[in-house]
């Protein structure tokens, strides 16, 4: 769980109360400094500047705003901090949000692709920043469309299968620096649709596909477990979005931390208690055995490989590395490219295995198809 201190310079202690007293809306005539912060009209979230580590780098961020420690949900300019003592969140000509240092720089910005003049910004009880039109009243940009590493309740990852566009969570770098690192959670395009985490190109972990009300993937999602996630698709728009609901708690959020790991927590009164947590065990990584290979979790080897196989490599098994997996013992007797069947001695069939979840690429199929066709699709 990360939980972050939030560092104020010795200078900035000297600013009067006025300064440090919560903004209701950003506008071009009441931009936000630092020492400043913007709070929702509750009083739930707060938007302010803040330094990790005692480093000379500001970031913009949003936080709980009663909760102790300090929790950062978002940054605005994780790629970019301010390394100076001056800042300014304000509204440019065109209506978007703009970071400026002390040389009036742009460090940061929402690119709203928008020519309205007349707007604010406000952040909302969800922990949403939005800007919205003063004319017409609508929301012209909202952090909820450009999500961090944490989710809350009311936003959500999606995938626009039209456009290809990907709503996604991406893990800071480590918990002292929140620029995007090595982890992204994102809906992938198969049907049904599953959630994979990524790390760079390659797949970490993955739910499984959505079957109705849960991931074949999660063995929590069963009957006695009542799953705080859900899917949906919207069919007029072409996207499906991935949530999850509030429960027993006023505050909770979805992190994917530095580690890969994805964590739901939920605020009891005193701290954060951990509801959700994958990967579980190590057997629940993607290809985690390799082709051919299962992962035992009551195993102190971890994997093993099925009937008619053998380690591909002894010596990386011995080392304790699998991810390559297994091969066959001995070559198939039949033709791939023959349908006929073959009866008695010699002939090839299909080895059943029960209670066993496919953790490969073409884990949508039968157990049966998986086994027959795991080489030539590579998982």
């Amino acid at each position: 769980m990360r939980e972050m201190g939030i560092v104020l310079f010795p200078c900035l202690l000297l600013l009067s109360t006025s300064l440090t007293k919560g903004y209701a809306a950003i506008t071009r005539a009441s931009p936000l400094s630092l020492g400043q912060t913007l709070s929702s009209p509750g009083g739930t979230y707060e938007l302010g500047f803040f330094s990790p580590n005692n480093s000379q780098n500001q970031y913009l961020g949003i936080w709980f705003k009663k909760l102790t420690p300090r929790v950062i949900v978002w940054v605005a300019n994780r790629e970019k901090p301010v390394t100076n003592l001056v800042a300014n969140l304000t509204i440019s000509i065109n209506g978007s949000l703009i970071l400026l240092d002390s040389s009036q720089n742009v460090v940061w910005s929402t690119r709203t692709p928008s020519t309205s003049n007349k707007c604010h910004a406000k952040l909302l009880d969800t922990g949403n920043l939005v800007i919205v039109d003063d004319v017409s009243g609508s929301i012209l940009w909202q952090s909820f469309d450009n999500l961090g590493d944490t989710m809350l309740p009311q936003s959500s990852l999606m995938y626009n299968r039209a456009t290809g566009e990907k709503r996604v969570l991406t893990s800071w770098k480590s918990t002292s620096d929140p620029s995007p690192g090595d982890f992204v959670i994102q809906i992938m395009q198969q049907v049904p649709p599953q959630v994979f985490t990524m790390r760079g190109s390659t797949p970490y972990g993955r739910s499984g596909p959505w079957a109705k009300t849960k991931f074949a993937g999660v063995p929590l999602m069963d009957e006695s477990y009542a799953s705080p996630f859900s899917l949906s698709p919207d069919v007029e728009n072409g996207t499906i979005n991935f949530s999850y609901l509030q429960r027993n708690s006023e505050f909770s959020r979805v992190v994917i931390t530095s580690e890969g790991s994805t964590k739901l927590f939920q605020y009891n009164g005193t701290g954060w208690r951990l509801g959700y947590e994958s990967p579980g065990n190590p057997c629940d990584l993607y290809s985690a055995c390799g082709p051919f290979g299962v992962c035992v979790t009551s195993n102190p080897t971890k994997c093993n490989c099925i009937k008619g196989f053998v380690p591909k490599s002894m010596e990386e098994w011995k080392r304790g590395n699998m991810t390559s997996g297994c091969v066959r013992r001995t070559k198939l007797s039949c033709q791939t490219n023959s349908s006929t069947k073959i009866q008695g001695k010699g002939t090839d069939v299909f080895y059943r295995m029960a209670n066993v979840a496919s953790r490969c690429g073409s884990a949508d199929f039968s157990a049966e198809v998986q086994l027959a066709y795991c080489e030539r699709y590579n998982c």
